[in-house]
């Protein structure tokens, strides 16, 4: 069935349009937006002052525009306002971002005709998706030029994706008998007023992330295993004591992933193993955090998904047009910055984790780097390597963008959330983030088979053997590298987790 447009959007809604799936405008929808656009068209005839309807914009909002020059002043926003640069969106966040403009527009508080809303609908569901350049957004009026960018293929000026690169968009568009649209009163600023640049990479970023998370649980416990590690620390009665929700989450889902170890049993009674070291014992309450801080996220942006973030608004029921501070986009840059934050512990102890199974004075008697004849081979030392740099890199990802402020539009916006910096941040951490899960994946898959034949837990067994399907055994040293893409490749598609699924039922 459609996702429907103009109706209450889940993230989970805007992550399948993102993957491909179709939309249509809800049945409510048109009314809505024809019932605005009576109020934007009796403005312009009764010669009303209308910010960005019958005057200029940002800084130039005292200068008055007549009704005859109402239309052509729409176009002139989109296209000098599509000065977005850098690397485009990945088709998947671009689609994420139409699909969530086109949303907005059906809420029936933009003003505009349902022709365009129906044009994006279309666009979507032929896969015609425009370019959009990912830096020059302040987040506040919104994303301005990127969701300008957004926009220009609506006027058949700009670019579309195609497989062989951005073509014009013009030429595609009529290809497939689109003509290019005439923007009427007030259209040409509700493309580019909103926050939907920010919330399509947010939404995504979180959909891994929270993918992520439970992965890590799956990846910790078998390092956990592999190093010696004891269950006890995971017992139902100290995180009862400390109750935060993540936390117990986590560190019930680690102990039924250890349940039945022959190898967590070996050592069960040991004298010298009597605490393990943090990043061992402390897994719960890391990924516990992050959590916790992924709920408060998933917070933000459904209610940000199913916002007018447009300026100005308006009100048909009382034949109003209000000028306000919806754009801004402070709510979602923050809550953003903290999932970049919250990530970063995830993968930092991850790497510890790793690092431990391969130091031989900290591992319990496995082999140096996890290899057979450790100096003739390297094993898995360049691996820890990779997983540090990463770790470090989100670090640096991680300082808060919505922090930051510069002025623009001659001091008229001398308050910026920076929340397209904080969105584009907040994905490269998770990215990392799904490396360093995969290495540990990986290392701990090794470590696992050298404990043999002592048995792994069932569930650790099912995520070293989905592991195993793609990566053998190392032996003797060989170029990882594929590998390593085919571990990561599992860890962001859900593998491990979905080997979990059937292995537990």
């Amino acid at each position: 069935m459609p996702i429907r447009v103009g109706e209450s959007l889940s993230l989970e809604d805007v992550v399948a349009v993102s993957r491909g799936a179709d939309v249509e405008l809800g049945p409510e929808a048109t009314g809505r937006m024809e019932a605005a656009r009576d109020v934007v068209e009796r403005a312009v005839a009764a010669n009303r002052t209308v910010y960005g309807v019958t005057t200029g914009f940002g800084s130039l909002a005292n200068e008055r525009i007549e009704p005859a020059q109402a239309d052509a002043l729409q176009e002139g926003i989109v296209r000098s306002h599509a000065t977005a640069v850098g690397r485009p969106l990945s088709r998947e966040e671009a689609r994420a971002m139409l699909l969530l403009r086109a949303h907005v527009l059906a809420l029936g508080h933009s003003g505009v005709r349902p022709l365009v809303v129906e044009r994006m609908v279309e666009m979507l569901n032929r896969d015609l998706i425009p370019v959009v350049p990912e830096q020059g957004s302040l987040g506040a009026s919104g994303d301005l030029a990127p969701l300008a960018n957004l926009a220009l293929p609506l006027l058949g000026r700009g670019e579309l994706l195609s497989d062989d690169g951005p073509v014009a968009a013009g030429e595609a568009l009529r290809g497939a008998g689109l003509e290019p649209l005439e923007l009427k009163a007030k259209e040409g600023l509700a493309l580019v007023n909103g926050t939907q640049g920010m919330l399509a990479i947010g939404i995504l970023a979180l959909d891994r992330a929270e993918r992520l998370v439970r992965t890590a649980d799956v990846t910790a416990a078998m390092s956990i295993e592999a190093a010696f590690g004891s269950d006890a620390v995971f017992d139902e009665r100290l995180t009862a004591l400390r109750p935060h929700a993540g936390v117990v989450e986590s560190a019930s889902n680690i102990r039924r992933l250890l349940e039945g170890s022959a190898i967590v049993a070996s050592h069960r009674e040991s004298t010298h193993l009597v605490q393990d070291a943090y990043s061992l014992r402390c897994t719960p309450q890391v990924n516990g955090a992050t959590r916790e801080v992924l709920r408060f996220v998933r917070g933000v942006l459904e209610v940000e998904a199913n916002a007018v973030s447009d300026n100005p608004i308006v009100f048909p029921d009382d034949d109003e047009v209000l000028s306000g501070g919806n754009f801004h986009g402070q709510p979602v840059a923050v809550a953003l910055d903290a999932l970049a934050t919250a990530v970063v512990p995830l993968a930092s102890i991850a790497e510890r984790r790793l690092y431990r199974l391969l130091d031989p004075t900290r591992n319990n008697g496995l082999p140096a780097f996890l290899v057979a004849e450790s100096g003739l081979n390297s094993g898995f030392m360049l691996v820890q390597y990779t997983a540090a740099s990463l770790v470090s890199e989100c670090k640096t990802l991680a300082h808060p963008a919505s922090v930051d402020s510069i002025g623009s539009s001659a001091g008229q916006e001398d308050h910026v959330s920076m929340g397209m910096t904080a969105a584009r941040h907040a994905r490269d951490v998770v990215s990392n983030a799904e490396v360093v899960i995969a290495l540990e994946a990986l290392v701990a898959a090794q470590a696992l088979d050298l404990r043999a034949p002592l048995e792994p837990a069932v569930a650790t067994m099912a995520a070293r053997d989905a592991i195993r399907e793609r990566v053998a055994f190392l032996d003797a040293d060989r170029e990882l590298g594929p590998e390593i893409a085919a571990t990561c490749e599992l860890v962001r598609e859900g593998g491990l987790v979905d080997a979990l699924g059937v292995a537990l039922g």
